[in-house]
């Protein structure tokens, strides 16, 4: 991703703390990562995020997803010292449309990004407004979306080791090149 168009988009992630009226430190704002998963389509298919902290034990992320921008299809396996990451996602603005392995959510709210269809296979519909949230258990198949107003969403989780994650689509790369 060009440097103008990471910036463009780190700054849209940071009004949207802004209008969820989460506070963060300068180094905070500048740490945000822009995640386009190596696919050049960041607004369709990517996430901002910001680690509090993420030690042995515990991580606590805030997580930022523009207006229908989705984070693709993945799962937290086992890991060597654990069954796999748990997280628990809690909005703060906008609507989050979370969709989770079991059965599938007919005429559900959102699709996945146009042309990627094959790359999902997780239906089941879970939609949470701020202040609703929801725990998704070790090695679960899930993937979200914001809806027009784009989202906020703090995650509470095991620790976090984002290069372990398994994605559907064969092409992402979690921690792309930037040029």
């Amino acid at each position: 991703m060009k440097k103008h168009e990471y910036e463009k988009i780190k700054a849209q992630a940071l009004e949207l703390f802004e209008k969820a009226h989460i506070i963060l430190t300068d180094k905070e704002k500048s740490s945000l990562e822009v995640a386009e998963f190596g696919l050049n389509n960041v607004e369709d298919t990517g996430l901002q995020l910001i680690t509090y902290v993420n030690t042995e034990l515990v991580c606590a992320k805030e997580l930022a997803l523009l207006p229908y921008q989705t984070c693709p299809e993945h799962k937290h396996p086992k890991r060597d010292f654990d069954e796999g990451k748990e997280e628990t996602f809690r909005c703060r603005y906008g609507t989050v449309y979370l969709y989770v392995e079991g059965e599938e959510t007919k005429n559900r709210a959102m699709n996945p990004p146009q042309g990627d269809d094959e790359y999902y296979t997780a239906f089941h519909e879970i939609i949470l407004q701020p202040g609703e949230q929801y725990t998704i258990y070790p090695n679960t198949l899930h993937w979200f979306k914001a809806g027009s107003e784009g989202a906020i969403v703090s995650e509470f989780s095991t620790k976090s080791t984002d290069e372990s994650d398994i994605f559907t689509d064969p092409r992402i790369q979690r921690v792309p090149e930037r040029e």
